[in-house]
């Protein structure tokens, strides 16, 4: 699969520590969280699904040590409906950006147990994905994909200073946009 993942990037995780792993794909789950959490706020049979996001992303940042529960975490989360092929697929906006807020997760959960390159692609390379359908459904392009790109660079930079603030504010940033692609 041809990812989309810059090669810059890509050299980063590849010839990197187990720490700038785990830091990348904190970056890219706390962007991405907020269209799962968004998604399904106020589904009453969902709040141990929200809280078991909300608190695992707080755990990636803590970047030098893997999650001592990861793998348990990883297996909630295939649970989860969005994780679940089903005959119909995904139809509806909300059910797809919770899809690649969920997905995004579990690949950084992955990556931040292993270390692994190839769990921290994955997750990169799902974040752009999401971002380049967000921006096709926007009017105008509104560059999230290109922002995305930018963030997953800064994260591999060596300075994270900052980069959790602009994680947060690009994760609201991607929230409201996809709440004005929601059927009224």
């Amino acid at each position: 699969m041809d990812r989309l993942v810059t090669g810059s990037v890509v050299e980063a995780l590849r010839t990197g520590d187990g720490e700038a792993v785990r830091l990348y794909v904190a970056a890219c789950a706390e962007r991405m969280a907020p269209l799962f959490i968004g998604m399904r706020a106020g589904m009453p049979d969902r709040a141990a699904d929200l809280d078991l996001c909300v608190e695992s992303v707080h755990g990636l940042w803590y970047a030098d040590r893997p999650l001592p529960d990861a793998a348990e975490r990883v297996r909630a989360l295939e649970g989860f409906p969005e994780l679940r092929p089903c005959e119909e697929g995904i139809t509806d906006v909300a059910g797809t950006y919770a899809f690649f807020g969920v997905l995004v997760l579990r690949y950084a959960l992955l990556a931040n147990a292993s270390a692994a390159a190839d769990h921290a692609l994955s997750c990169g390379h799902a974040a752009l994905t999401a971002m380049g359908l967000l921006d096709q459904n926007l009017a105008g392009g509104a560059g999230f994909r290109a922002e995305e790109e930018a963030l997953q660079a800064r994260s591999l930079s060596g300075d994270a200073a900052g980069l959790w603030e602009a994680s947060v504010a690009s994760g609201r940033e991607r929230f409201r946009a996809v709440l004005g692609c929601l059927p009224r």
